[in-house]
């Protein structure tokens, strides 16, 4: 029940996102993210965000934020029961998988994603069968078979650096295509791609970027590697949404335009008020499908909770874990 007193405790939080949801928004919000950090202490939980969530949850009731690289390192040393992953559906598997002993919450388990779903763990055996003796790289945007039938994960933060720590001249890099090739751009390792797509990036076309050059003259533009090659020869600056973010804070752009999923543009703006951003983003709807109150029925019920087969997850972790150990 919304009171004087919820509305206090909860002003705070609500300085943090003031720039971004209107007043007479804030109550809507401000009794679940109550509910959701007692339950927190409660149940002894921890909440973990993609840079993709939304302000109210990226800013209000998240304890550890980032991307997937971030994320994948940081549940390895949560000290809690039990790890909400406010995300998509592989995000919570690879925090189970590094976290076998907990328990691990999806507040919904349909928040998928279209590159987890271009590709099975039959796809991968066949690209071995087709490519024998070349390593297989798979993005951490998979599924954990697809994992286990890997040889070592990456993100789009460390691509490049995955691919080549491996010492040969071509590797199977899976399922995103236009990461590949983008890769494939900055290395003298032959790349094998596989032809998934992210629906948000592979959106956003070369002609857009430059009528944004057009619209508003001076203005930077920064493309997530999921985008096509295309898009990235026009963009200023590629990056994973973690160098985004850093790119902002440390050069400052007067103006700038992140080419990647609508919500990560608001979440870098509360910290750097001074720079203008421009909004041409293009929204996950799968991201979308994980709110407050799903993250507060998910602590009230201990559900939806994330279990992989031991024998699959044993083989999926291994690839997790070669990924981590690369620095």
């Amino acid at each position: 029940m919304l009171t004087t007193d919820l509305l206090e405790r909860s002003a705070p939080l609500y300085d943090r996102v003031k720039s971004l949801i209107p007043p007479i928004e804030w109550p809507v919000f401000a009794e679940d993210i109550d509910a959701i950090l007692e339950l927190k202490r409660r149940r002894n939980a921890v909440i973990l965000a993609h840079n993709y969530m939304t302000p109210e949850i990226f800013h209000c009731v998240a304890d550890i934020v980032g991307d997937s690289l971030a994320l994948a390192r940081e549940a390895m040393t949560v000290d809690a029961d039990v790890i909400v992953l406010a995300g998509v559906h592989f995000m919570a598997e690879t925090a189970k998988l590094l976290n076998p002993g907990k328990i691990v919450l999806i507040p919904d388990s349909r928040a998928g994603c279209s590159l987890a779903s271009s590709i099975t763990a039959a796809d991968v055996r066949l690209m071995r069968e087709r490519h024998p003796g070349v390593p297989v790289v798979t993005y951490v945007n998979s599924s954990a078979a697809v994992k286990a039938e890997s040889d070592i994960c990456c993100t789009s933060g460390n691509a490049q650096k995955i691919v080549e720590s491996l010492g040969t001249d071509r590797v199977i890099m899976l399922p995103d295509e236009y990461l590949a090739q983008n890769v494939a751009a900055k290395t003298r390792v032959k790349i094998i791609a596989w032809a998934g797509h992210c629906e948000v990036h592979e959106r956003f076309t070369a002609a857009e970027v430059r009528a944004l050059r057009t619209d508003h003259p001076g203005v930077v533009i920064l493309a997530h590697p999921e985008c096509s090659p295309e898009v990235v020869a026009e963009a200023d600056y590629t990056g994973s949404t973690a160098d985004m973010s850093g790119y902002v804070g440390r050069e400052k752009p007067a103006r700038v335009v992140l080419l990647t999923e609508c919500s990560m543009a608001d979440n870098v703006s509360v910290n750097h008020p001074d720079v203008s951003f421009v909004r041409p983003c293009n929204l996950c709807p799968h991201m979308k499908r994980i709110t407050l109150p799903k993250i507060r029925r998910a602590l009230e019920t201990m559900t939806e909770e994330v279990t992989i087969d031991p024998a699959l997850a044993e083989r999926a972790r291994q690839s997790v874990e070669r990924m981590l150990a690369v620095r």
